[in-house]
């Protein structure tokens, strides 16, 4: 049954909320208490609250290394919730809401539409319904309110630095990295760019079998109401119960659709949420949501596809250089432990078939934890993140958990190198040079 909450839009009742938790910042919440019913508390605020708190607590729910071990049971068990069920708006708002943005009344618009939603999340909620010609469709409509609440939020120092701290480059370059976190959630509330990134993307893997991205529906769509093809299909929980092969069958798809589309695309979906992954058998996993993409474009573009040829082919001295590019180091220690978080995080592709499991993942956590320890000891100088590399973390926290989720082992080298060698050439993307495959 849903729960209608009034979402709280002032910056000062938001603030209240989470000084009712005892905290000042939405990370501290989340490691501040111990046991099931703090856990639970926090649920509900975030969720009552959305916005950029619920993604915190999303984040929290599934991302492994980010919320102490001795209180993760707990907490993953209450913030799961918030990945696909968070307290909803009321039906009366979202029609109405939805015959603003669209500028007709509900029954022109929709031959049916259920008032129930089928998901509630951060920024919006989506309701099923169906077209007049008979198509099924998903509408995905934003919270009454979610746009000055979201404001709110990003007035809020504490809490975006919270955030940033998430997605691990706390204190490095945080200004930085703030004025970049804006940016990317001020786009997520325009879901006229959202329509245009999930057509790019579904020309970016056009013809590939086991990605399937929901159609538009452009005359159905605006600002604040995004109309697509519906979908149906099993969570990662319960893909995650699979046989061995079906598991990996799905890891290898979720690989090609994230490298495919930086790689090839040039283009990150910067949420790897799983409630955005819905699983259909056979490999098969329809993509949602592209409010959060981030381009990768020009020089950086050309760095990562040599950064992952360099993989490929296990030169480690190549995988260096090009990393230190990417990252804009100046040699000196940093460079040294930056290139050497990054070459942990490719560890799937050097040691190829590699297992991606919850001690890999909570790994990288800990590892970019003690590297920021060493910034602020004064043990090296630190060079801030390049602008545009801010939600790239996230694909070693959010997207490894949700492959550690499967707990298969794949040979990621391989899938890999078949859909960069089909889309480009003047890249050496084969076997790394041995003594086996050298001829006389």
């Amino acid at each position: 049954m849903s729960v209608f909450r009034k979402l709280p839009e002032g910056r000062a009742t938001r603030l209240a909320k989470l000084a009712a938790l005892g905290v000042r910042t939405g990370a501290s919440l989340l490691i501040d208490r111990d046991g099931t019913s703090a856990a639970e508390r926090a649920a509900e605020v975030l969720g009552t609250m959305r916005g950029l708190a619920a993604k915190i607590g999303q984040m929290a729910s599934y991302v492994d290394g980010m919320v102490p071990d001795g209180q993760r049971e707990s907490f993953e068990k209450a913030l799961r919730t918030l990945r696909a069920a968070a307290p909803t708006s009321s039906p009366t708002s979202i029609r109405r809401a939805i015959e603003a943005e669209l500028g007709a009344p509900l029954s022109e618009l929709f031959a049916h539409f259920d008032d129930a939603p089928i998901a509630s999340a951060s920024i919006g909620q989506v309701h099923a319904a169906r077209l007049h010609d008979g198509r099924n469709v998903a509408v995905k409509v934003q919270h009454p309110g979610i746009r000055k609440a979201v404001s709110s939020d990003l007035d809020n120092a504490g809490l975006l630095e919270s955030l940033v701290g998430h997605l691990g480059v706390r204190k490095l370059g945080s200004s930085e990295a703030i004025a970049e976190l804006r940016e990317r959630f001020l786009e997520e509330l325009d879901y006229r760019l959202e329509a245009a990134s999930q057509t790019r993307f579904s020309a970016i893997h056009a013809g590939d079998p086991t990605i399937r991205i929901p159609a538009v529906i452009a005359d159905r769509s605006a600002e604040g109401v995004l109309t697509t093809e519906l979908v149906q299909g099993v969570g990662l929980d319960e893909a995650a119960s699979g046989s061995e092969a079906e598991r990996r069958a799905y890891a290898e798809t979720l690989w090609r659709f994230v490298f495919k589309g930086n790689l090839i695309g040039g283009c990150f979906n910067a949420d790897p949420h799983p409630g955005n992954f819905i699983f259909q058998g056979d490999g098969q996993i329809a993509f949602l949501d592209f409010g959060c993409v981030q381009p990768i474009l020009g020089e950086r573009l050309e760095h990562a596809r040599e950064l992952h040829a360099a993989a490929l082919r296990r030169d480690e001295a190549a995988f260096r250089r090009f990393a230190a590019m990417i990252l804009k180091t100046r040699g000196g220690r940093y460079e040294e432990l930056a290139t050497a978080y990054s070459r942990r995080c490719f560890e799937p592709v050097f040691a190829s078939p590699f297992r991606i499991d919850r001690a890999y993942t909570k790994s990288l956590v800990d590892a970019l934890r003690a590297m920021t320890t060493d910034v602020l000891t004064g043990k090296s100088e630190l060079v801030p993140l390049p602008p545009g590399m801010l939600f790239m973390n996230r694909l070693q926290f959010g997207f490894y958990s949700v492959l550690a989720s499967l707990d298969v082992e794949v040979d990621y080298a391989r899938v890999e190198r078949a859909f960069l060698e089909a889309s480009l050439e003047g890249y050496a993307w084969g076997e790394p040079v041995t003594t086996a495959n050298v001829s006389d």
